[in-house]
């Protein structure tokens, strides 16, 4: 255990299990107390039981917005002010366009677009009173390179990274960072609808990372000096050819 982050608050969306699971573990060894935020209230008691004090179990379903408006009260009682908004929460749809299910894609637009960036509309106004913050998206390298078997996907994460790059040039002034980590696949119950050969063909070819490579790149962005920010950190499999 380090403690580059002692003393800090941090809030992550889709914690208690993936990415989201894996950077809470390498957020609290490194000295932050970390509210879990998730909508499976049974998983997170027991993660939270197995982190100890320094995780806080907060139920938000994220497709509720007047739940997500409520976070920053919610998350203030818990641990005080926030210093990291980790919007990791998301869904996933591939598969031809032609062919798709809309009402799929709505669910996964819903919580990949709309309520993250309602939860950083609703920790804004104290970082900007505080002047500090960061805030971090888990996009995708689908975010920047067009991924053909997974169009309305791809679109979600090009919103994603839209939205952080105008809103980081409105608030760098107020001391606030903003960025994200662009992963390639990772092996977390997002990809548990990739065709069974495709997902067979990337195990046994490398091209699938493990979610505390993402975790140990969200620490990387976190811990940098104050001056210095990682607009965005793409992490691909070094199979990946992209």
């Amino acid at each position: 255990m380090t403690n580059k982050l002692e003393g800090k608050t941090a809030a992550i969306t889709g914690a208690a299990s993936g990415i989201g699971l894996a950077c809470t573990k390498i957020l609290i060894e490194n000295g932050a107390t970390v509210v879990l935020i998730d909508r499976n209230e049974e998983q997170l008691a027991k993660v939270c039981a197995e982190f100890g004090d320094k995780a806080k179990p907060l139920v938000v379903d994220l497709l509720d917005g007047a739940q997500v408006s409520a976070m920053p009260e919610k998350i203030e009682a818990l641990v005080g002010p926030l210093d990291i908004l980790h919007a990791n929460a998301g869904a996933y749809v591939g598969g031809a366009a032609a062919e798709g299910n809309p009402d799929q894609w709505d669910r996964m637009l819903n919580l990949n677009i709309n309520a993250a960036f309602r939860c950083v509309n609703a920790v804004l106004p104290g970082m900007i009173e505080r002047k500090t913050g960061d805030i971090l998206f888990t996009s995708s390298v689908a975010g920047v390179v067009p991924v053909v078997w997974e169009p309305v996907y791809t679109a979600s994460k090009f919103a994603v990274q839209a939205f952080l790059h105008a809103t980081r040039r409105q608030v760098s002034q107020h001391g606030i960072r903003m960025g994200a980590v662009l992963p390639g696949p990772v092996v977390t119950a997002l990809i548990d609808d990739w065709p069974k050969a495709k997902l067979e063909e990337a195990l046994a070819n490398g091209s699938l990372m493990q979610a505390n490579e993402v975790a140990e790149a969200v620490l990387f962005m976190l811990t940098r000096p104050r001056n210095v920010v990682i607009r965005d950190l793409v992490i691909l499999p070094n199979s990946v050819d992209l």
